[in-house]
Formats: structure tokens, sequence, C-alpha cells
């Protein structure tokens, strides 16, 4: 008989739909928290973002640490890659690499519904909690400035992206 190859410590993450903390980062955008590396031992981040029409999405910035994965489960997102931006229909899957610039944001008249991944997985739900705090006016955008480091969260302005939002 064999030995069983999963590790004794490993336990799945089971996240269900009514049970999960949505979180409400603007006029038009809310977010899902999934799995936190906490729960997941380390392995992955994941959460699911809803952007409705006219949601400015996500501004340009980076990550020092992890990759992060967009699939889009319905509607279409225009993603700033470095310096191209792609749209993304249903179905459609990108990875951004460690220090690439990117933003998101759903296409002009468009509705975004997106799972989001990082891997390896960082603390993100409090980050994701301060974002609704700064919504609601609890919180400040130099509270966001000033936990870029533990978030690994690192804006930057993107003429580019700016440009393309300004198009919308």
């Amino acid at each position: 008989m064999s030995e069983n190859p999963v590790n004794a410590s490993a336990r799945p993450v089971l996240v269900r739909a009514d049970s999960a903390e949505t979180l409400q980062d603007g006029a038009a955008s809310l977010i899902t928290l999934l799995a936190d590396s906490d729960r997941t031992q380390g392995a992955l981040t994941a959460n699911r973002a809803t952007l409705r029409k006219g949601s400015p999405g996500a501004p340009a910035h980076f990550h020092t640490r992890a990759t992060e994965m967009f699939f889009v489960l319905g509607g279409s997102l225009r993603v700033l890659l470095g310096d191209r931006i792609v749209t993304l229909g249903a179905g459609d899957f990108v990875t951004v690499p460690p220090r690439l610039p990117h933003a998101f944001a759903p296409a002009p008249g468009e509705e975004a519904d997106v799972l989001v991944a990082f891997t390896p997985g960082m603390d993100r739900f409090d980050y994701y909690r301060l974002l609704e705090r700064v919504y609601r006016g609890e919180a400040t955008v130099e509270d966001i400035k000033a936990s870029s480091e533990r978030y690994d969260n690192h804006y930057f302005a993107s003429p580019l992206w700016q440009a393309e939002l300004a198009d919308a």
C-alpha cells in the first residue's frame, strides 16, 4: 500500500457564495473576498471583482513579489500591460508578472466580472478593506499610500492609461 501523497498540514479552502465577504470599494465596484494567503498556506490570494459600467477599476500599479492573474468570468475588461492595452472578454485569461505595470477597468459601456488571483499569496484582504474605508470616508488616500510596502501595491502615473480612461 502506498503512502498518501497529500501534505497532512494542507487543507482545502472552501468558500460558499452566501458566506463570502463582499466589500464596496467604489460607487461601481465590488470585491468579493475568496481566499487570503493565511488560509492557503501562502499559495495564493483570490478575490472576485465586479466592475459595473463606468467603474474606474484599479489605477496603474505594480507588485514586486507576486504574479497577478485575471480570468474574465463575464463582460469585457481593459487591461494595461506595461506599454500596451488589451481588451479581454469572457473566458480570457492573463498573467501579470512582478514589476510589470498594469491597471484594469471594464471596457467602455461594459461591465466586467473577474476572478483575480495572486501567487504566491500575499495578505490582501485588509488592503481591500482599506479601499472600502476610503470609499466610505473613514480613511484617506494617504492611508493607501502609506500601505504600499505592506500590501505590495505600488501606484504610479501612466499617461497611456490616463488617456485610455479619458477616451472612454
